[in-house]
């Protein structure tokens, strides 16, 4: 006779058919009817079932705020990285927020001490600098990089300088190994912006294991996502620890309070551990929804990096042999793995247009495109009336205010999608052509 099989809960029941019901919707619509060719988005979720059922055990589960898929969210992304601790975030900008507070806090800064960061970059680099209360100083960029030029950072450094940031642009890694030599040099702090660089790296080290800290974002173009959402990276146990609390309250350490409940000092005496903050916080935690996406996008990202890569290498293969007298393309420098969180074209000084001329012209045929974010910083009107100190006078990164934009290169496009990108834009340039 047959073992008698065990009966299902009625709830898992229930989970076990909307799971059946998700993976035939996905099904569908891979098969249904294909995007048309002459649309090509900057970006776009590459998702699936599988982060659908994973959020939906989630919800179904009942823990949705901060509990056990952010735990382990945050040690495979720690792991993948290279590093001892993960610390999730509800976004890269609140990683920033908490890696330089837990900086300011556990290394004795001072307000007004500086943070040498690129000129050239996105906005909530430099607003965090500002927001715990210490000055940025805008330092120019190479110019085929677009990561900060390491050629200028002597020249950047000051007596009140303490912090070097810098950011892996577009996916691009920065010259990590020159860079940690001056850190060392000045005896600076090293924390590292990774909000666009999710698995490049260096000679086989992963971008965000090179300094004391490291940033990174989930926001839904990157190229993984969790809609919103993001991530501290550290092998410090000290600012593992300033983190945290930061990053909920506040709160005391809590990672022994099933053995040490209380808490007590000259004032509370066995008080709830739970309920006692030893710092000004924030409130600013990833969900158990968003840890569940982020678990399976993390588990996809090196395919999803392959086909960038393979779009970015199809957009090269085109734009390289008829696009080259205008238009200077992304460079991948021996020993430096890019993710393309983006392709990024710079329009060459002797080109007889403008760029306002060439985006309108890809934006009214179905491509998006945007500037290289906010061009250079200090020129932005809230930097320039906040606090902060110039490096030079920023060529590189003022030429590529005016004259840089990126096009899409995300996995969901299909390599007709970025043949018809790029020979629209080749398109473009034939009147100009001789």
């Amino acid at each position: 006779m047959k073992p008698k099989s065990k009966t299902q809960p009625p709830t898992e029941k229930i989970a076990n058919q909307i799971e059946a019901l998700i993976k035939k919707f996905y099904a569908a619509a891979k098969t249904g009817a294909a995007r048309p060719a002459d649309k090509v988005a900057l970006s776009a979720p590459a998702m699936d079932s599988q982060e659908a059922v994973r959020v939906m055990r989630t919800f179904l589960g009942g823990w949705i705020s901060q509990g056990p898929n952010v735990r382990e969210f945050e040690g495979s992304f720690a792991r993948y990285v290279g590093s001892a601790a993960g610390i999730a975030v509800n976004s890269g900008s609140s990683a920033n927020l908490l890696a330089l507070h837990a900086l300011k806090e556990i290394f004795g800064l001072r307000d007004g001490d500086e943070v040498l960061l690129p000129a050239t970059t996105f906005a909530t680099v430099a607003m965090p600098v500002l927001q715990v209360g210490l000055v940025p100083v805008y330092v120019d960029v190479r110019g085929d990089t677009m990561n900060l030029d390491p050629d200028q950072i002597a020249g950047a450094v000051s007596s009140r300088t303490r912090i070097l940031m810098p950011v892996h642009t577009l996916g691009y890694p920065a010259d990590m190994p020159r860079l940690m030599e001056l850190a060392k040099r000045h005896n600076l702090l090293v924390l590292e912006d990774c909000c666009e660089a999710h698995g490049s790296s260096i000679n086989g080290r992963k971008a965000g294991s090179f300094g004391n800290i490291a940033s990174f974002s989930f926001f839904v173009a990157h190229n993984m996502t969790t809609g919103e959402g993001g991530m501290i990276t550290t092998t410090n146990p000290r600012l593992e620890t300033a983190c945290r609390s930061l990053r909920e309250f506040g709160r005391c350490d809590q990672r022994d309070v099933s053995t040490n409940r209380y808490y007590s000092d000259d004032v509370l005496k066995d008080f709830d551990r739970r309920y006692v903050f030893d710092k000004l916080g924030y409130n600013v935690r990833m969900t158990d929804i968003a840890a569940a996406m982020g678990i399976e996008q993390l588990n996809k990202l090196d395919a999803m990096n392959k086909l960038r890569r393979r779009n970015a290498a199809l957009y090269r293969k085109i734009l390289s042999q008829r696009a080259a007298d205008f238009i200077d393309l992304p460079v991948e420098e021996p020993g430096c793995f890019h993710t393309y969180y983006t392709f990024p074209m710079v329009l060459k000084r002797s080109a007889p247009f403008r760029r306002r001329e060439l985006t309108e012209y890809l934006e009214a045929r179905g491509i998006e495109t945007r500037p290289l974010f906010a061009g250079c910083l200090p020129d932005q009107p809230a930097f320039r009336r906040a606090p902060g100190r110039v490096a030079g006078s920023l060529p590189n990164a003022r030429f590529l205010r005016d004259n840089a934009l990126f096009i899409g290169v995300h996995p969901n496009l299909e390599p007709r999608q970025v043949r018809y990108a790029a020979n629209t834009i080749v398109s473009f340039l034939k009147k100009y052509q001789r």
